[in-house]
């Protein structure tokens, strides 16, 4: 069998790369060691840090201070910043894709303090 991509691997990273790969117009095959719902990126169900605003007190500005301030000078600013910035869209495009979030009695994703934060 002849694919333009392969993925190995079909946690969270790997299932990204095979869509982009798809979206781009590649045929694309995903091989993992187990079923995708069973990956460690669904096992974890930490949550992700991101500023939605869905809660009081939350803003793109804050979660770079709580983030810089919990990295204790081992992280780089720029790189936070940037995870920072652009986590609300990539939230916001997991759920549009279908990523299952818990959700508030509203219907927006439900947020809490993750570790650190």
């Amino acid at each position: 069998m002849m694919v333009d991509v392969l993925v190995i691997g079909s946690g969270g990273a790997g299932l990204v790369a095979a869509l982009s790969a798809k979206e781009a117009g590649a045929s694309v095959t995903v091989v993992g060691k187990s079923y995708p719902t069973r990956s460690q990126t669904s096992m974890a169900q930490g949550g992700i840090n991101a500023a939605l605003a869905n809660v009081d007190e939350d803003s793109v500005s804050i979660h770079i201070a709580d983030t810089l301030k919990s990295a204790q000078g081992l992280a780089s600013e720029d790189a936070i910043k940037s995870l920072c910035e652009e986590g609300v869209d990539a939230v916001e495009w997991l759920d549009r894709i279908g990523v299952p979030f818990s959700r508030t009695s509203e219907g927006k994703i439900a947020q809490r303090r993750l570790g650190g934060a």
